[in-house]
């Protein structure tokens, strides 16, 4: 069972969704915090506890990166979880998250139109095939913000040091199709300022993102 955590203004007309695990919910109120400090908007943030990251987060079945598990390809059925949130017309939803939350995020925008914008922050743009899918796919989001640690392209992996390239990529992919897009460097590798960094990706769609 999908579990929901909820921080800012309940009755705000701004809703931001994101996926996360239970190892990020003690950042989430300090990046509730941090995107009070960065946005004069109310907003409502619903955090969506997934069970199984790798699993429940990648589009499809992938080889594993990582040790020897591979990716599970449920994405879909946590869209379906999700979607039920969204359901206010007169509200503006946004979706976003970190890392592979971050690539889920930005699949699921392709998948629906119930997003006005997506926060990727520190995609994991490196998932085989995903800028082959963006590439055959138009996304249905107004705005994307996209951002990558500068130190993340230097990783030991092969496969994740190719996410400097991959993100570069998606953004000329984003911008060719005609959608706002904008690309932000922060200093350090993948596992620095997660938190702050997720709040500056939902903090541009709120400022600059509107359609």
């Amino acid at each position: 069972m999908t579990e929901f955590f909820e921080y800012g203004a309940p009755s705000a007309s701004v809703v931001l969704i994101q996926p996360v695990s239970a190892h990020d919910l003690p950042e989430i109120e300090e990046e509730a915090r941090a995107i009070r400090s960065l946005t004069d908007a109310e907003f409502r943030l619903i955090a969506v506890k997934v069970a199984d990251w790798d699993a429940d987060l990648s589009p499809w079945r992938a080889p594993a990166v990582f040790g020897n598990r591979d990716f599970g390809g449920g994405a879909e059925g946590t869209l379906r979880a999700i979607l039920p949130l969204c359901a206010d017309g007169a509200k503006t939803y946004h979706i976003g998250g970190y890392s592979l939350a971050g690539l889920f995020a930005l699949w699921a925008a392709y998948r629906t139109e119930a997003f006005s914008g997506t926060a990727a922050a520190s995609p994991s743009v490196w998932f085989p095939g995903f800028t082959d899918f963006m590439k055959a796919n138009g996304i249905q989001c107004g705005a994307v913000y996209l951002s990558l640690g500068d130190q993340e392209e230097k990783a030991k992996n092969p496969v994740t040091a190719s996410v400097g390239d991959r993100i570069r990529e998606a953004r000329e992919i984003l911008t060719a199709q005609g959608t706002r897009c904008v690309l932000e460097w922060n200093p350090g590798n993948h596992f620095r300022d997660a938190a702050l960094r997720t709040a500056k990706a939902f903090a541009w769609l709120m400022n600059n993102g509107r359609e």
